[in-house]
């Protein structure tokens, strides 16, 4: 009983220094309720919205919440309602000691704007708690010689109630020595006094048993009692004598426990036993009973127990000095505990916004308040967070802090921030408390998909497979979640002409290419498109990147011959006069390839011979020569044989057959044609045409052999039945021609070339450009009979 007692009276003390301060700081705006302590929790104590003129919508809205200043949740508020309700049961003696009133201090908080209402709860006392003495018994020792009216002091007792609940008067059993006088010593407190009455008498009674009585003024009243035992003592005159009334020290609430305070004297001038002085503490509370001692002999006061500067910050000490004979004197010790900084800072997190979104103005992230159980120095406090992070500590109200971004905030640069809230006081030495707290920055779609490349150039051979994978465009978006889910798209072309949707498709999600159809190269070389991504934010952001496709090559064209042509028509022998030495030019194979690059390289071999080593082709222009000179020996009439071959992979080829006839000069009738070709021949007004041309451009020199030409021609023109050789119609078939001009032939080129023939003689026309004439590599020079001839020139002789 003893102990509960003792600990209820120290906090009592301990919050009077709290609620003083609320006191102080409250202003005449606050809104005071008022409610007996021990009243059942979830009792009403007001309705709050109504008194601070508060929709009860805006409550929820505006996240409203009660704080208290001490951070207890002593109440609760109905957002449903604007009650404000009790959350605990309190116990005004433990609120508050003895401190009257009982005021326990309190705001709501309103957020979204943020907004603070002040407000006081007085707890009312009940009477629920009995006077209770300390001691079980009180020992008065009183000399015979004592004079009535003497005052002896007792020891008071100890009530937790407050007003009229609290200790009203004492009251002592009856007898007839003795009655109870009461002091007031303007404290608050009854000091019971117990006053001589009537004159003792040691030899008719030694001692005295009295019961003292404590009532407290509740309805119905309380109670407690103490023993009295009087020992009546032989005279004693002197008493003793305090060197002064009142000591006063100071000690630092760290003292080890067991640490001499102060030693407190008193001298008596009486001899013997009445000269022999006892010290004793007088009137001490629970508390100062369990903090400090004193030796009853020497007056020493030691400290039995620690100290803590934020319960109690000074003690008041009564102490007795009684000698031998019953004599007691008093005096007051004052300790004064001096702070020293041993408490860290406190951070209480009101409210806390986990995630913000990105780009958006100044956002409240925390709301959060400080507070420092030290005093001075010691108590005051700086608040801070690191410099390098976009937030900013703003103080509100008393110590409330709200954390803020300082500005938009961006994802793609930092997703995720650390924010530790560091708070440290100014004692010496300085003691730190840190709030560690994450905040995520979600999304917002402000991020445009972007492509890898902003140019891609896919490379397919021709003649694929419909549905085959041609290449991919990748593109990312910095965003999160949908807003970086990228869908792909065809973009319509800038060329109408070009029929996208039947050449490529595109997968929309992996932007993976197809070709839809088999390409050709020699129709379509190249074809460019653009390509979309968009992400599926709202709204959506979208990107374009260019697609350009190439076509490759393939060799799917053998070569065509186009001299000498191969349409069905007569067969135009070349003439040779066996004047002819080695190198002489007979004829030119004349070959167009429908692709290009090494694909279209073409090389002519020479495949048979009617008389092998004559004649030769040269590999790279099809030119037919003589290989050796000609002699009288070698046969009128010869078939060459030639294979004309590209450099594809596998390479592919044509063959033509060229015939020669062997003259004995341009002069002489030509042999006799095969009857069925005399029988097909025909005239061919072209010849005269070109034999006119020819005679235009000639030198004087040779007027009169073009002269005897052009009569003979014109004689076997009327004598024959019209036998000759037929040329090819118009331009040449679409699939020899080169669309890029990279081929071997372009559209600019159409050769002509013809033997007419009368009587079994010919006459050979060279090749003529009908339009702009075909660029033909130069042979070099005029070539010597020798036998290195054919090495030289490249024939390929067979």
């Amino acid at each position: 009983m003893e102990i509960k007692v003792e600990l209820a009276l120290r906090k009592r003390q301990v919050l009077i220094f709290f609620v003083l301060l609320g006191l102080s700081q409250a202003g005449p705006e606050s809104v005071r309720y008022s409610v007996a302590e021990e009243t059942e929790v979830g009792s009403f104590v007001a309705n709050l919205a109504r008194d601070l003129g508060l929709g009860v919508e805006e409550l929820s809205s505006r996240e409203a919440r009660v704080v208290s200043d001490d951070n207890e949740k002593h109440l609760q508020l109905d957002l449903l309602t604007g009650d404000l309700l009790l959350n605990e049961k309190l116990d005004r003696e433990e609120l508050c000691g003895s401190t009257e009133p009982c005021v326990l201090h309190f705001q709501m908080v309103l957020e979204n704007p943020l907004q603070f209402f002040r407000a006081e709860l007085h707890v009312k006392d009940i009477n629920d708690h009995s006077p209770m003495f300390l001691d079980k018994q009180i020992l008065i020792k009183i000399s015979e010689s004592t004079s009535i009216g003497a005052i002896f002091l007792m020891e008071s007792a100890q009530d937790l109630d407050v007003g009229t609940n609290s200790l009203q008067n004492y009251t002592i059993s009856p007898n007839s020595h003795f009655y109870i006088k009461i002091r007031d010593n303007g404290d608050g407190k009854l000091y019971p006094e117990l006053v001589l009455d009537r004159a003792l008498d040691h030899e008719e009674e030694s001692e005295l048993t009295l019961t003292l009585t404590a009532l407290d003024g509740g309805s119905p009243p309380r109670s407690g009692t103490t023993l009295v035992l009087i020992k009546v003592l032989d005279i004693n005159d002197n008493a003793p004598q305090f060197a002064q009334r009142l000591y006063e020290v100071h000690v630092l609430e760290d003292t080890p426990v067991g640490a001499w305070i102060i030693t407190i004297f008193a001298n008596d001038l009486d001899a013997g036993n009445y000269g022999k002085i006892s010290y004793t503490f007088l009137h001490a509370s629970e508390d100062i009973r369990k903090t400090f001692e004193i030796n009853p002999v020497s007056g020493e006061v030691h400290l039995r127990s620690c100290l803590d500067f934020e319960v109690i910050q000074f003690y008041t000490i009564n102490i007795q000095a009684t000698d031998g004979g019953g004599l007691s004197e008093e005096c007051t010790l004052l300790v004064k505990v001096i702070d020293i900084n041993d408490n860290p800072p406190e951070v209480t997190i009101s409210s806390f916004t986990k995630s913000i979104p990105e780009n958006a103005p100044e956002t409240l992230v925390a709301l959060f308040s400080v507070r420092d159980q030290d005093a001075g120095d010691n108590g005051k406090m700086i608040c801070s967070i690191p410099d390098n992070l976009p937030f900013l500590l703003k103080p509100t109200f008393k110590n409330f802090y709200t954390l803020v971004t300082e500005r938009p905030l961006d994802r793609e640069s930092q997703a995720e921030y650390n924010i530790t809230i560091t708070v440290t006081d100014l004692g010496t030495p300085r003691l730190q408390t840190q709030h560690h707290m994450t905040v995520t920055v979600s999304d917002v779609n402000d991020n445009a998909p972007a492509f890898s490349h902003t140019a891609y150039t896919l490379r397919v051979r021709e003649n694929n497979s419909p549905g085959l994978h041609i290449g991919r465009v990748s593109a990312a978006d910095r965003d999160a979640g949908a807003n970086a889910q990228v869908t792909y798209s065809l973009l319509p072309p800038h060329d109408p002409r070009l029929p996208l949707a039947s050449l490529v498709s595109l997968n929309a999600a992996t932007g993976q290419l197809f070709a839809l159809s088999s390409l050709d190269f020699e129709a379509l070389r190249a074809f460019e498109f653009r390509v979309g991504a968009a992400d599926r934010g709202s709204p959506a952001l979208s990107s374009q990147a260019l697609v350009r496709v190439l076509v490759g090559d393939a060799n799917d064209n053998a070569p065509f011959v186009l001299y000498p042509p191969q349409n069905g028509s007569a067969r135009c022998p070349e003439l040779v006069p066996r004047a002819a030495e080695a190198g002489y030019l007979v004829t030119k194979v004349v070959a167009v390839d429908g692709d290009s690059g090494q694909n279209a390289w073409l090389a002519y071999q020479l495949l048979r011979a009617t008389e092998p080593g004559l004649f030769g082709v040269w590999a790279h222009n099809g030119e037919v020569r003589t290989a050796r000179p000609l002699s009288a020996r070698d046969a009128v009439r010869h078939r060459l044989l030639v294979l004309v071959k590209d450099n594809g992979e596998p390479p592919l080829s044509a063959s033509v057959t060229l015939h020669v006839l062997l003259v004995d000069g341009f002069s002489q009738p030509y042999l006799p044609l095969p009857a069925a070709a005399a029988a097909e021949a025909r005239a061919d007004p072209l010849t005269v045409h070109l034999v006119v041309a020819l005679a235009s451009v000639s030198s004087l020199l040779l007027v009169a052999v073009l002269g005897f030409v052009a009569v003979r021609l014109g004689r076997r023109s009327r004598a024959a039945a019209g036998g000759g050789c037929s040329l090819p119609e118009g331009p040449f078939a679409g699939h020899l021609l080169d669309v890029s001009g990279a081929g071997t032939l372009s559209h600019s080129y159409q050769y002509e070339v013809c033997l007419t023939g009368g009587s079994g003689t010919g006459e050979f026309k060279f090749l003529k450009s009908i339009i702009p004439s075909l660029p033909v590599p130069d042979t070099g020079r005029n070539v010597g009979v020798n036998e290195n001839f054919r090495n030289s020139f490249g024939f390929n002789i067979q």
